[in-house]
C-alpha cells in the first residue's frame, strides 16, 4: 500500500469538471450528514477548495479527498459569512458492493466521473485503510501532509471499522489499537484538537491519549488541521453512559465523579503548566459579562418561557460584574471547552481520560483558543451530572447533588482549590450554560427541554448554586 500511496503522492487536481458532476448529488446527501452544520438551510452550491487524488478512479476503486465549501442563504440579520468548509473522502466504483449500501452517495451522470457510483470512502475498507498507511510512512499527498510521532509505533494489519456514534465528526477505529478522527467542518488555524493533547503529552499528562499522528494541509498560507490518530482506550466506557447505567440500576456515583474531578484537574495543571495563563481583570471580565448577559437576552427572544426567569438569570451576571467592578481578578488558562460526562472516558481498569478537545464547534477558532477560567470547564461538568439525574426515571435530584459535591472534592485533592469557593464564578458559568441547553433544546430536542428549564428554574430564584 505504501507504493500506491506513493504514486498518487504528486496527483492533485483542482478541476471544475470534478465538483460540478457532484454538485446535485451532494446537494441532497450532505444535509442529511449528522456532522453537518447548516441544517434547516437549503445548499444553494458549492466552490472547491482542494482536491486530492489519492487512488485513480481507472480500475476498480477510485478515492478522492475534496475540501468543498458549502454556501447556504444566511439567516436575517447574520453577519456576511463565505460558507462552511467540509472534509470528505470520495470512493469511485462502477457498481457498489451490498455492504456498502448505506454509503451511497449517488450514480454520476455527467463529468469526468460519469457512469460511475461515488460514496462515502470512510465505510470501505480499503480508503481507511490507506488513511493509515499514509500517516504510519508519513506520507505527502498532493496538499495533504501525513505526520507521527515517531516514538510510537503504528503496525501494519489493523483492521478499520466506522464508529457510528460520532455527532460533528468521524472516527475510524484501527484493529482495537488507534483511533483516528477525522474533522468534518474545517477550519484555518491551529486547532485545540490536536495542539491541547500535543501539550499534554509534553507534560506526561496521562489523562490525554497522546496523539499518535496528524493529517494536515497549508491552503493559501494557512494551516488547517484535517485528522488526529491516538491510541484507542479499549474496553473503555462513555461517561455519560455509564453515569445513566448506574442511575438505572439505583447506584451510587459518588467515588466515579471524584475520580473524574482529580482527572479534570490534573489535565487543567498540566494546561497551566505548558502553556501561558493570563489575569482576567476589569475589562476582560467585562467582556465575558457583557457576552454572558448577550445570549440571555437572544435566548428571551427565542425562547419566550424563559422570559419570567429572566431577571434572576440577569443576576447572576451582574453579581459578577460587581466582583470585577470592586477589582477582583480571576486567573484564565487553556482548557478543555466544551467538558461534559460524553466527552471521558473511563478504562477497564477504572482510569479516567479527557478526549475531544476541540471545543465547541459553533464557536470561532480564535475564541476556543482564548485563556478562560477553569470554572467554564467545572460547570459544564456539574450540569452534565444534573442532565444525566434528571433524565432519569423517576428523576434523581439527590444522585446529581452527590455527584457534584463528589467531583468538586475530587477536583480540589489535585488542584488545591476547591470550586465551590469561587461561587459567583460558578453560578455565572452554570447559568450560562443553561441558557446555552434551553436554546438548544428548544430547537432540537422539545421533548428535553423541561430538564435544563428545571435548572433555570432554581438558578434565578437562589444566590448561590
Amino acid at each position: 500500500m505504501s507504493e500506491a500511496v506513493t504514486r498518487t503522492a504528486t496527483t492533485t487536481t483542482g478541476s471544475p469538471g470534478l465538483l460540478a458532476s457532484l454538485d446535485p448529488l451532494l446537494r441532497e446527501w450532505l444535509p442529511r450528514q449528522r456532522w453537518f452544520a447548516g441544517k434547516g438551510r437549503p445548499v444553494t452550491g458549492f466552490s472547491l477548495v482542494a482536491a486530492t487524488e489519492l487512488l485513480p478512479p481507472t480500475g476498480q476503486l477510485g478515492l478522492y479527498h475534496l475540501l468543498v465549501r458549502a454556501h447556504q442563504p444566511l439567516a436575517l440579520g447574520s453577519p456576511p459569512h463565505p460558507g462552511d468548509c467540509y472534509q470528505l473522502l470520495i470512493g469511485v466504483r462502477e457498481a457498489l458492493p451490498p455492504r456498502l449500501a448505506p454509503a451511497l452517495i449517488g450514480h454520476v451522470d455527467k463529468g469526468p466521473l460519469a457512469g460511475h457510483t461515488v460514496y462515502e470512502a470512510l465505510h470501505d475498507t480499503r480508503p481507511a485503510e490507506l488513511l493509515l498507511e499514509a500517516v504510519r510512512s508519513q506520507a505527502r499527498i498532493g496538499g495533504l501532509r501525513f505526520e507521527r510521532d515517531p516514538h510510537q509505533e503504528i503496525r501494519e494489519g489493523l483492521v478499520p471499522r466506522l464508529m457510528t456514534a460520532e455527532q460533528s465528526n468521524s472516527s475510524l477505529v484501527y484493529g482495537d489499537t488507534f483511533i483516528l478522527k477525522l474533522l468534518r467542518r474545517i477550519v484555518p488555524g491551529i486547532n485545540p484538537d490536536l495542539e491541547l493533547p500535543l501539550a499534554l503529552a509534553r507534560e506526561g499528562c496521562p489523562r490525554v491519549p497522546a496523539p499518535t499522528g496528524w493529517v494536515r494541509a497549508e491552503l493559501a498560507g494557512e494551516p488547517y488541521v484535517l485528522g488526529v490518530l491516538q491510541p484507542f482506550v479499549q474496553g473503555a466506557s462513555d461517561g455519560w453512559e455509564l453515569a445513566l447505567r448506574e442511575l438505572a440500576k439505583g447506584e451510587d456515583f459518588g467515588a466515579e465523579a471524584r475520580a473524574l474531578g482529580r482527572a479534570t484537574a490534573e489535565v487543567h495543571t498540566a494546561l497551566a503548566r505548558a502553556l501561558p495563563t493570563v489575569t482576567l481583570g476589569h475589562a476582560p471580565l467585562q467582556v465575558l459579562v457583557d457576552g454572558m448577559t448577550e445570549r440571555l437576552e437572544a435566548a428571551v427572544q427565542a425562547v419566550p418561557a424563559l422570559r419570567p426567569y429572566a431577571p434572576g438569570l440577569r443576576s447572576a451576571f451582574t453579581a459578577l460584574a460587581d466582583l470585577t467592578a470592586e477589582g477582583r481578578t480571576w486567573t484564565a488558562q487553556r482548557i478543555h471547552g466544551d467538558l461534559h460526562l460524553g466527552q471521558c472516558l473511563r478504562s477497564a481498569s477504572g482510569e479516567w481520560s479527557l478526549i475531544d478537545f476541540e471545543g465547541e464547534p459553533s464557536k470561532p477558532l480564535a475564541e476556543r483558543r482564548m485563556p478562560q477560567p477553569p470554572a467554564r470547564d467545572i460547570a459544564g461538568m456539574l450540569r452534565s451530572f444534573d442532565y444525566a439525574a434528571l433524565t432519569a426515571d423517576p428523576p434523581a435530584p439527590e444522585w446529581a447533588e452527590t455527584c457534584r459535591a463528589a467531583y468538586c472534592s475530587g477536583y480540589a485533592e489535585v488542584s488545591g482549590v476547591d470550586p465551590r469557593t469561587d461561587p459567583v464564578l460558578l453560578r455565572a458559568y452554570e447559568t450560562d450554560k443553561a441558557i446555552y441547553e434551553v436554546v438548544y433544546e428548544a430547537r432540537h430536542r422539545p421533548d428535553w427541554l423541561p430538564v435544563p428549564m428545571a435548572a433555570i428554574e432554581r438558578y434565578a430564584t437562589s444566590d448561590l448554586i
